[in-house]
């Protein structure tokens, strides 16, 4: 959870008379979450942000599953998803339950002619390739490739890419997202324990306030369809805010790994959880220092969680070969472990370069049809010398 962040101008008390310059009333708009139970923010617009000209037709943008049961280990080349102009229609569902989609997107160009709101999911956004900023009602926030971008469900954004060079791993999230329990004191604050430390978390720091009329697309997720609503204002219209409810980015190459003598498990890799799953971090790390110490991670079986891996950068010792975008998915219930001669190959080794994010979830993961278009059907094979 990010601390307590204000950007433009509010008054000095909550629900008190705010005027323009003109003598009009600034419209005050409280977005919380988990109703009055949890974190929100307090907004400030030029215009009441119920202005709404025309609701469109939904339209469905649910993820077409091909396997519902999956027992198999799997394997797919992520940057095989070709490159799509439009940002919505270039995010591709490849895994999906009922906690969570995993997207992957090929986005060509930015957002230009409309905005959009997830009502029904946290998103965040892994950037693989690519650069731009992401623009929000709670300000810029500009991104480079490693950064994970982390947008609260409600929020209106659009994506400015800097070029056509863009690659994102998504996680849509049907509950919130947040930091890890075990890194957080009772009174919200990251513990010195934590792999990373607010100082670590970038936060909108230039507010675009837009005093606008007219026009204006909105597309709202909510149930896998989009409701194209058109207002009649500019979403971005925030003349200030205030509190803990907007987006932040963090890039993994500022998570600290945490080692030890003898092989980690995975927890320690751990950045975020939500309701049945956990997301990871695997990041160049010195490896064990336990003189008989074996680097490679030894054979296990996940009796309760799909694994997931989004493989980045670098080499991977528990791996004959890994491309860059490539997923493994690992089920419940099968054992899966190193490649032959990986394990004696790693002893000795003292460093790891590896890149990836993790995604374990506690509830079995179905495959779409854009999975299977992409995927490596030999990979479950890969075990045999």
């Amino acid at each position: 959870m990010p601390h307590y962040h204000k950007l433009g101008k509010i008054p000095r008390k909550r629900h008190t008379i705010f005027r323009k310059p003109d003598g009009e009333l600034y419209s005050e708009e409280l977005v919380s979450t988990e109703g009055f139970s949890n974190i929100y923010s307090l907004v400030y617009h030029c215009y009441a942000p119920t202005r709404v000209k025309e609701v469109g037709k939904p339209y469905s943008v649910a993820p077409e599953v091909s396997v519902a049961h999956n027992m198999q280990h799997r394997s797919f080349t992520g940057f095989s998803v070709k490159p799509e102009d439009d940002y919505l229609k270039s995010r591709k569902i490849v895994l999906t339950n009922n906690d969570l989609h995993i997207v992957l997107a090929a986005p060509k160009k930015s957002m230009e002619d409309y905005f959009f709101k997830n009502s029904q999911a946290d998103e965040v956004i892994f950037v693989h390739e690519g650069e731009g900023v992401l623009r929000t009602i709670y300000g810029k926030l500009p991104f480079v490739p490693g950064d994970h971008l982390i947008i609260p469900r409600g929020t209106v954004y659009q994506i400015q890419f800097a070029n056509e060079n863009n690659r994102l791993f998504i996680v849509e999230s049907f509950t919130p997202i947040r930091f890890p329990k075990r890194y957080v004191n009772k009174e919200g604050q990251l513990l010195e324990n934590a792999p990373f430390c607010e100082r670590d978390f970038r936060i909108p720091e230039e507010l675009e306030t837009f005093d606008e009329k007219g026009e204006f697309k909105v597309l709202i997720k909510r149930d896998d369809l989009l409701f194209p609503y058109t207002f009649a204002h500019h979403p971005f219209d925030l003349i200030g805010w205030d509190g803990y409810h907007y987006p932040y980015a963090f890039s993994i190459h500022d998570f600290e790994p945490i080692t030890g003598r003898v092989h980690q498990p995975p927890p320690v890799h751990q950045t975020f959880e939500a309701h049945n799953f956990v997301m990871c971090a695997f990041v160049p790390r010195l490896y064990d220092y336990h003189p008989e110490a074996i680097p490679a991670p030894y054979n296990h079986s996940n009796v309760d969680s799909d694994e997931v891996l989004y493989y980045v950068d670098g080499d991977f010792m528990s791996r004959k070969h890994v491309d860059r975008g490539q997923i493994t998915l690992h089920p419940t219930g099968i054992p899966h472990g190193p490649h032959p001669g990986t394990v004696e190959k790693s002893i000795g080794a003292k460093e790891t370069k590896e890149l990836a994010v993790m995604v374990d979830t506690f509830k079995p993961l179905k495959l779409t049809k854009a999975a299977m278009e992409i995927e490596e059907p030999d990979y479950y094979k890969s075990w045999i010398e």
